[in-house]
């Protein structure tokens, strides 16, 4: 374990250079924390719903808190219950199992509420459209403010849509 310990203090942390990427995500990331700071008190909370994605979505939403990209430094962080959410961000078509949750997920966010189709299958229902097992798009179900395309859409293409939502009047 100490030869583990020297090694690692001798070579320190070697990751790849993040290039014109960061400067994207500082200059986003500095704008949703002057709107987040402004209009929801230093903090927004996101509860996300997977309602029947293949996971793509929710492992760039995942990537969103690495150390790379680090939302909750921006003032964002996700959280377990519905009733503690701002925003609901929701993934993949809505299963027709999935439709009563979402709805009643929907109605315990507290008002005002703001809801993210995130990704391809949430917007449109993508390669499942609507079929025997699946509603189709999120909107079909519940009121949704910003549209993320992409399959899956990039963690910084999420963050822009997050923008965008806490960036709507209310």
């Amino acid at each position: 374990m100490q030869r583990i310990l020297r090694k690692i203090i001798k070579v320190g942390t070697v990751t790849e250079p993040l290039g014109r990427s960061e400067q994207t995500i500082e200059v986003l990331g500095s704008e949703l924390d002057r709107v987040i700071r402004k209009r929801f008190q230093k903090s927004l909370a996101i509860r996300q719903v997977d309602a029947g994605s293949c996971n793509a979505c929710e492992l760039e939403i995942h990537a969103m808190n690495n150390p790379y990209y680090d939302l909750e430094r921006f003032g964002v962080h996700f959280v377990a219950s519905p009733r503690h959410a701002d925003l609901l961000l929701v993934t993949g078509p809505v299963s027709r199992n999935m439709e009563v949750a979402l709805k009643m997920t929907y109605d315990a966010v507290p008002n005002p509420k703001m809801v993210i189709a995130a990704g391809d299958c949430a917007v449109c229902g993508g390669e499942f459209g609507c079929t025997y097992a699946t509603v189709g798009a999120v909107s079909q179900v519940i009121p949704v403010d910003v549209l993320i395309h992409g399959c899956p859409p990039t963690p910084t293409d999420l963050i822009r849509g997050i923008l965008m939502a806490v960036g709507l009047p209310e």
